[in-house]
């Protein structure tokens, strides 16, 4: 009885939901101590860390992302929670605003089947296997005995 009970349990564990962290850990305290007008650069630093990235055009802004995802065994993961924090400077360096976005800012892209559409001619398998033959050490094609 108890190797069934043993057994069950474990089964039953193999397909719990695995949880994982990705990118800036977020801690509400730190996030709370972040003031526009009274912080700047180094302070932010000093609180948060370094960012997830910045920005490379317009006003300077740092953005630290994190997010929650919960996965089954074999399956893809889902999104559980999600977290952009967008610190805001002026010119001189201070903070002029904080901003915090969740999941429903997140746009989904969904491929175009399992191909990428490229530009030229589509080639198929026998031109792509033997399209090389008589190419490789041509007269002028640098690699053969004929070439520079």
């Amino acid at each position: 009885m108890a190797a069934a009970l043993v057994g069950g349990t474990l089964a039953l564990s193999g397909c719990t939901s695995i949880r994982e962290t990705r990118g800036y850990v977020t801690d509400q305290v730190l996030l709370d101590a972040i003031q526009p007008g009274i912080d700047n650069q180094r302070s932010v630093e000093g609180t948060l860390g370094r960012p997830s990235f910045t920005s490379q055009y317009g006003e300077p802004t740092w953005y630290y992302v994190s997010s929650i995802t919960g996965r089954r065994p074999f399956v893809r993961p889902r999104i559980r929670n999600h977290g952009v924090l967008a610190v805001k400077f002026d010119a001189q360096g201070n903070v002029a605003s904080v901003e915090r976005s969740g999941v429903d800012q997140v746009v989904f892209l969904q491929p175009d089947r399992d191909k990428t559409p490229t530009l030229g001619r589509e080639r198929g398998f026998l031109e792509d296997l033997f399209g090389n033959i008589g190419q490789v050490g041509a007269p002028g094609a640098g690699g053969g005995p004929g070439g520079p």
